[in-house]
């Protein structure tokens, strides 16, 4: 699949089963990911990858902190994939590369990473939320003071009954300009 083609059919999907990469496939993907723009190459970001048995356990222990009519829902929604993959984004402080623009090279990573699977063949889908704020699966992922949990990527076999991707098209017009220098007076 040619780079075009990945970016226009990429879609997130809801369903997802097995097979999903394995460690090594995800870390020959996660190769490639990283060569997204990154000021002064400070990565900084780290995965942590939830299989199996840890996604049960991640998400008991976000449905801990919630009310018990909810805990069920919760707990579940860590088991939606095959593998979980979560990112962490660690700045690198007092560095000349701002903190936002160490954001944005994480963010460049991740979407990177989800065209690659895309291309593989996998399907994916970035998830925020509750995780991200959870001070349970802070600890229970070994987040240091410094880190946040930005989302994660459910990742695996997207199911055939979802909808084939269609490519996004629409006038862009209005989101490009061009400027026009004009002359300094003297």
């Amino acid at each position: 699949m040619d780079v075009m083609t990945a970016v226009l059919t990429r879609r997130s999907r809801q369903t997802l089963n097995e097979p999903a990469p394995g460690d090594a496939e995800f870390a020959y993907l996660l190769g490639g990911a990283a060569a997204a723009p990154d000021h002064g190459s400070l990565r900084p970001w780290r995965w942590i990858l939830l299989r199996g048995e840890d996604r049960k356990t991640l998400g008991e222990s976000l449905a801990s902190e919630a009310p018990p009519e909810q805990r069920d829902r919760i707990a579940g929604k860590a088991l939606r994939a095959p593998l979980m993959a979560a990112l962490v984004f660690r700045p690198v402080a007092g560095h000349k590369v701002p903190e936002w623009e160490q954001m944005a090279a994480a963010s460049s990573v991740a979407y990177g990473l989800m065209l690659l699977l895309h291309s593989r063949g996998y399907g994916s889908i970035w998830r925020t939320g509750r995780m991200c704020e959870s001070g349970a699966a802070h600890e229970l992922l070994g987040l240091t003071p410094t880190e946040r949990l930005l989302g994660s990527l459910d990742i695996g076999t997207a199911d055939g009954g979802e909808p084939p991707a269609r490519r996004r098209t629409g006038d862009l017009a209005d989101h490009v300009s061009t400027f026009a220098s004009r002359p300094v007076p003297v």
